[in-house]
């Protein structure tokens, strides 16, 4: 093949990527909060940029599609986060991580810090223990990272400020970090509230209707103007009650458009509908863009 050949080829990919960052950089100027639910079928990942363009990343879907979302979302070059949220060590919200821990520069890792006895887990275990180690590898050392990521064990009632933008740790209501769980992990989820002016977002991961209610009895400040669902429209959550106290006008549902579970379910469709509440679905309308300007919430189409 020609040089000519060569120059034009990779004179077209760069145009080509060009277009695809475009559409990134127009949702992410200035004075903008960009959330966006990826569609990474059965499970949970979300993106967000701050208008003072810090990336976060909540849950990383049950494989690497998160990774070919985070390569059209960001330029080549860039392979860095600044916060890295898990909402519980479960495979259809962790398992994508696992990559992305590997291959992303992340300053902040925020999770429950639980502990599981299974492959994944113990994977996720070596894979923080690495990432904790300054220039962890030749690529980052490198590229002139030298610090580590810092992990961080959430528990109710911490703050991070991300610019003009705060995260606010609402559960679990105790730290239990180290704590090996008899049945499921759900009811230890972060659960976290996005504020950005007079708006917010809430993220329930996979709570149950038990852990809604504890939310509420601990008078957490729940009310939000987007909610995502919690466990893919599981009928065990998403009460009457806990939508009282969230008050949201929109809500999110990751789902699969294959799934087993039969999620959403009809009880959670209909408790939505009868509360007034516009249902986004990534099933059917994959990934979900919602832009703030601090006062006002926008879908992008």
């Amino acid at each position: 093949m020609s040089k000519k050949i060569i120059l034009f080829l990779a004179g077209m990919l760069v145009c080509l990527n060009v277009l695809c960052w475009k559409e990134v950089f127009v949702l992410a100027k200035p004075g903008y909060l960009l959330v966006d639910f990826l569609n990474v079928g059965q499970g949970d990942s979300a993106f967000i940029r701050t208008p003072e363009d810090y990336k976060i990343l909540i849950d990383g879907g049950p494989d690497s599609a998160v990774l070919e979302k985070l390569n059209k979302l960001l330029p080549f070059w860039d392979k860095s986060l600044d916060i890295v949220i898990l909402s519980h060590p479960e495979k259809d919200h962790m398992s994508g991580l696992l990559d992305v821990l590997e291959k992303y520069k992340v300053k902040y890792f925020l999770w429950s810090g639980v502990v599981k006895d299974d492959p994944e887990n113990k994977k996720l275990a070596e894979i923080l223990n690495n990432i904790k180690k300054p220039g962890r590898n030749f690529l980052m050392a490198s590229l002139g990272v030298r610090e580590g990521t810092k992990v961080l064990e959430a528990s109710a009632g911490e703050e991070i400020k991300a610019g003009s933008v705060l995260i606010d740790v609402l559960f679990p209501l105790e730290n239990v970090a180290g704590k090996e769980l008899k049945n499921s992990s759900n009811d230890a989820c972060v659960v976290n509230k996005i504020i950005y002016g007079k708006n917010s977002f809430l993220f329930t991961g996979d709570i149950s209707s038990v852990a809604e209610k504890e939310l509420i009895n601990n008078n957490s400040d729940l009310q939000s103007d987007v909610l995502k669902v919690a466990h893919h429209g599981s009928k065990y959550s998403t009460s009457d009650i806990f939508l009282s106290a969230v008050k949201p006008k929109s809500a999110v549902i990751s789902v699969g458009a294959k799934n087993t579970y039969g999620h959403p379910t009809p009880e959670v469709l209909q408790r939505l509908e009868k509360s007034g509440i516009k249902v986004l679905r990534t099933d059917q309308r994959g990934d979900v863009k919602i832009l703030s300007d601090g006062n006002k919430i926008n879908l992008y189409k």
